[in-house]
């Protein structure tokens, strides 16, 4: 758990009544049209907000609807492989949260006999679940009054009430318990998405939107707040390669898959490594920066043939050929999975780039397929 729970406060200061008024008539008007903001469901909510924790609605939509249609109930989900729920995750990254749904799932099928709990407090309890997503839940699908505060919501709570800025201060309690204050006993659900796409869209970290605000008449601090300084990001360069070869009928690319005991990322299938002082300037094919948490990773992949694997670092682990129309239905690592968008070995990339011509999807005839002219 992230924290202890705390419950709603009947006794509200001067003022709350006017700040839930005031924002949930701006939320009415212009929410997003969101479209886990159509159901009550509490297993598509909770998919939701596993899916929105570090990462932007817009970038979500795409997933979430990909991924109900792939595992519409909570016994899909909990009756499927691991791989298979990776996969269908695949890109949206942080992939922790992709197997703890998937536990939960299991949990809430063995020990509730596939009824999601209602509260936040034993929502809770299911593993991976922390205060944060069990209060969002339980508010949203289930009407309790209990305050979920994200990044968003700290961000609008430390400006309104003009607190310190202090890193990870929603744990420390006091904006728990000020949010606990406002959140509205008839309209939790919609208090707390309010909240959060007032932070999402208006209150921003940087440039806050104050005139468009509906609380601004309230707010000490009306525009930009000090922050805690962030954390420094790390660099580091990595040489990744592109092997491809074809097998009629099959184009294949060879992956490799992160070890079981890997820090980050265990399990999902990757590119390989070129051995140090292997790296042939010729064979570039594309550079890319891709940030994991904290670190910044500055990657180029060269273009090796088949036949070039001494060329590789030593695999930490499983390394196969998988043919290009089974990339979809692989757990690969979000760097993974841009590279070869932006390589054309996968479609969904319509930028200006590189195209390799044996990563086009292979049609029917033999003679296209040997001529090395695909179409998609």
């Amino acid at each position: 758990m992230e924290g202890e729970l705390s419950r709603y406060n009947p006794d509200m200061a001067p003022g709350a009544a006017e700040f839930r008024r005031r924002l949930l008539a701006w939320f009415d008007q212009c929410a997003r049209d969101l479209p886990w903001r159509h159901t009550r469901d509490p297993y598509a909510v909770w998919v939701s907000e596993a899916m929105l924790q570090q990462t932007r609605a817009a970038a979500v939509v795409e997933y979430y609807e990909r991924f109900l249609r792939k595992f519409p109930h909570l016994a899909s989900l909990a009756q499927a492989d691991e791989a298979e729920v990776l996969a269908a995750w695949s890109g949206l990254g942080y992939y922790r949260r992709a197997r703890a749904l998937h536990e939960s799932a299991r949990a809430v099928m063995a020990e509730y006999k596939g009824q999601i709990p209602r509260t936040a407090t034993e929502l809770s309890r299911l593993p991976g679940i922390g205060v944060y997503t069990a209060a969002a839940v339980a508010s949203i699908a289930f009407s309790e009054p209990v305050a979920a505060v994200d990044g968003n919501v700290e961000r609008v709570l430390t400006r309104y009430l003009g607190c310190e800025p202090v890193r990870g201060a929603a744990r420390s309690g006091h904006l728990r318990q000020e949010a606990m204050r406002l959140v509205d006993p008839k309209r939790p659900g919609d208090f707390n998405q309010a909240m959060m796409e007032l932070g999402a869209t208006v209150c921003l970290p940087k440039g806050p939107l104050c005139l468009k605000c509906p609380v601004h008449a309230g707010c000490i601090t009306r525009g930009e707040h000090q922050v805690a300084p962030a954390q420094k990001m790390l660099s580091r360069k990595t040489a990744l390669a592109l092997l491809q070869r074809k097998q009629w009928p099959k184009s294949e690319v060879l992956l490799e898959r992160r070890p079981a005991d890997a820090a980050q990322m265990p399990r999902m299938w990757e590119l390989p490594r070129v051995k140090e002082g292997r790296e042939n300037a010729d064979t570039v094919l594309l550079t890319v920066r891709h940030a994991i948490t904290n670190t910044n990773y500055y990657v180029t992949v060269y273009g090796l043939d088949a036949g070039e694997r001494n060329r590789l670092a030593r695999p930490g682990g499983e390394r196969s050929w998988v043919p290009l129309i089974e990339l979809h239905d692989r757990p690969l690592t979000g760097l993974t999975r841009k590279i070869l968008k932006r390589l054309r070995v996968m479609p969904g990339y319509n930028g200006a780039g590189p195209a390799v011509a044996i990563g086009e999807l292979v049609r029917d005839a033999k003679k296209e397929f040997e001529s090395g002219v695909f179409g998609k």
